[in-house]
């Protein structure tokens, strides 16, 4: 197993560079295209797309590319008491790296603007229709993922996750956020893909909802993992070679 601290520099890298390439791409398509929101949004969803795919190419044999405390919670649930997985402290480890790695990559994306470090979103996202999309996207991001490690095809995670994601952008009334530790980030930019603080519990709350109806999902599916059985996401992370 790779050693914990170089996963969780991973964890917080990879959750930084991915909300960088949605507060940053949306900042781009505000300006690229002031006038036309369909037009940003699909500019935001294509650079989210490629951004996301490359990363977890990049950092999943490190740390399994979760950048998503849904999915840290999902994995440690679905091998809890196996051997396998993370730990409840490696859980926690992950969610704090992921939380401080989006917090930091809002801002990053701010600086690369011109933009206020910080500054607060005022865009309110709070109506039960999007708490819906929420619980959609979520459970559907769960289902993809952990279908794909039951039935051995984690290799093609860094394709069907992102595509997953891409799609979600459109066919979700919330635009698929799906993360925690990503809407969290996304409050400390005012900007195209940014969320007002006060929307971001209800966010949360919905995104963990749809986490629990993915995985009731998955076993509906495949019934329960075999005991012992490695289910670790989103990418297999093997020990490192001598």
């Amino acid at each position: 197993m790779i050693p914990l601290p170089r996963r969780l520099l991973a964890e917080f890298l990879g959750t930084a560079l991915l909300v960088a390439v949605v507060v940053g791409s949306g900042i781009m398509a505000q300006t690229l295209s002031p006038q036309d929101v369909g037009l940003q949004l699909l500019e935001n969803a294509l650079a989210t797309v490629f951004g996301l795919g490359v990363l977890i190419v990049v950092l999943g044999p490190v740390s399994g590319a979760h950048f998503n405390p849904v999915v840290s919670l999902a994995e440690w649930w679905q091998t809890r008491g196996t051997g396998t997985g993370l730990a409840a402290r490696e859980l926690a480890a992950y969610t704090i790296a992921q939380t401080g790695g989006a917090i930091g990559g809002a801002v990053l994306a701010n600086a690369m603007f011109d933009r206020a470090p910080i500054s607060w979103a005022a865009t309110e996202r709070a109506a039960g229709h999007l708490w819906l999309g929420e619980v959609v996207a979520t459970a559907g991001l769960v289902l993809v993922i952990f279908c794909l490690v039951r039935s051995g095809r984690g290799a093609l995670a860094p394709v069907a996750v992102a595509c997953y994601i891409g799609a979600a952008y459109w066919f979700t009334s919330s635009t698929s956020f799906a993360n925690p530790a990503v809407t969290v980030g996304r409050a400390f930019s005012d900007s195209f893909a940014g969320i007002a603080p006060a929307s971001v519990p209800a966010f949360v709350a919905a995104q963990l909802a749809g986490g629990v109806i993915g995985l009731l999902l998955v076993a509906g599916l495949f019934g329960r993992a075999p005991a012992g059985r490695e289910q670790e996401a989103v990418m297999p992370h093997p020990a490192p070679r001598p």
